[in-house]
C-alpha cells in the first residue's frame, strides 16, 4: 500500500502553505514577475498580496527566512495539472509480452511466432521468449538454447538482448528489447510519411457550389400557353 509523505511543517507535501496557513513571523517576498522585494514581516506580505486579489504562496519552506511569492494559486494548480497529463498522454507504456515455443516447434509454427515477435518489437513493447520443456525433454536443453540463438538470429534486426537465455524450472527464456536504430528509423518513417501528406493537396475535394440566382434579376417569363385543341369539325351528311 502506497503511504503518502507528510510534509514536517504539517500538511500534504503536494501543496504548499498559502496565505494564512504560513507560521514564519517574516518571509522574503518575490513579487508576481518574479522581481525581489526583500524581507518583510508576514502582514505586510499577505496586505501586498491581498491588494493584488492574489494569493501568498510559501515557495521555498526550508530556507531562512522562508520564500513566498505572490501568485494566483489557484490558476497555478490548474496549469501544473495540465501540463502533468499532458505530460503522461506523450508517454510510451512499454509492455512485456510472452511467446512459447517447444524445443521441437514446427517451422510454420515457429515463422508465426516470429512474426508475432516482430509486431511487439515494432510497437516499442519487450518479448519474452520461452522454450518449454516437458518429460525426457530436460535431458535435451541444447535444443532450447539452439531454439534462442536462431531466433537472436533471424531478429538481431529489430531486437536487442536484454536478459540473456537462462533456465528457471523446466523453461528457458530471454527477453529482447526493440532495436533503437529500428525504433528511430520507423520514427523517421512516419514524421517523413506525416510531411508527405500535409503537403499533397487534398484529392476528391467537392467542386464548388453553382452561385446563387441574383434576387434583383427579372424571373424568367414563362413558356407561351400551347393552342386550345381546334373545334370539332361539322358532319358534312349534315342532320338527318
Amino acid at each position: 500500500m502506497a503511504i503518502q509523505q507528510r510534509d514536517p511543517r504539517g500538511g500534504s507535501n503536494r501543496d504548499a502553505r498559502t496565505n494564512r496557513r504560513i507560521k514564519a513571523r517574516e518571509v522574503r517576498l518575490v513579487g508576481v514577475e518574479g522581481e525581489q522585494l526583500g524581507v518583510l514581516p508576514i502582514d505586510q506580505a499577505l496586505a501586498r498580496a491581498q491588494e493584488l486579489g492574489l494569493d501568498l504562496v510559501e515557495v521555498s519552506p526550508m530556507a531562512k527566512p522562508p520564500v513566498c511569492k505572490i501568485m494566483d494559486y489557484g490558476k497555478f494548480k490548474y496549469l501544473e495539472k495540465k501540463k502533468q497529463n499532458e505530460a503522461k498522454k506523450k508517454q510510451v507504456v512499454v509492455q512485456l509480452k510472452e511467446v512459447k515455443l517447444r524445443p521441437r516447434t514446427e517451422e510454420h509454427d515457429y515463422a508465426t511466432k516470429i512474426k508475432k515477435v516482430r509486431e511487439f518489437l515494432g510497437e516499442s513493447n519487450k518479448a519474452r521468449i520461452t522454450v518449454m520443456f516437458r518429460g525426457r525433454e530436460m535431458s535435451h536443453r541444447e535444443l532450447g538454447q539452439r531454439v534462442l540463438q536462431r531466433i537472436i538470429e533471424d531478429l538481431r534486426d529489430v531486437a536487442v538482448i536484454e536478459s540473456a537465455p537462462r533456465m528457471e524450472g523446466r523453461q528457458m527464456f530471454m527477453i529482447l528489447a526493440p532495436n533503437p536504430k529500428m525504433l528511430q528509423s520507423l520514427r523517421d518513417r512516419a514524421k517523413a510519411q506525416a510531411a508527405q501528406a500535409a503537403a499533397a493537396p487534398q484529392a476528391g475535394a467537392p467542386a464548388a457550389a453553382p452561385a446563387a440566382p441574383d434576387a434583383s434579376a427579372p424571373a424568367p417569363s414563362a413558356p407561351p400557353a400551347a393552342p386550345a385543341a381546334a373545334a370539332a369539325e361539322p358532319n358534312p351528311a349534315g342532320p338527318r
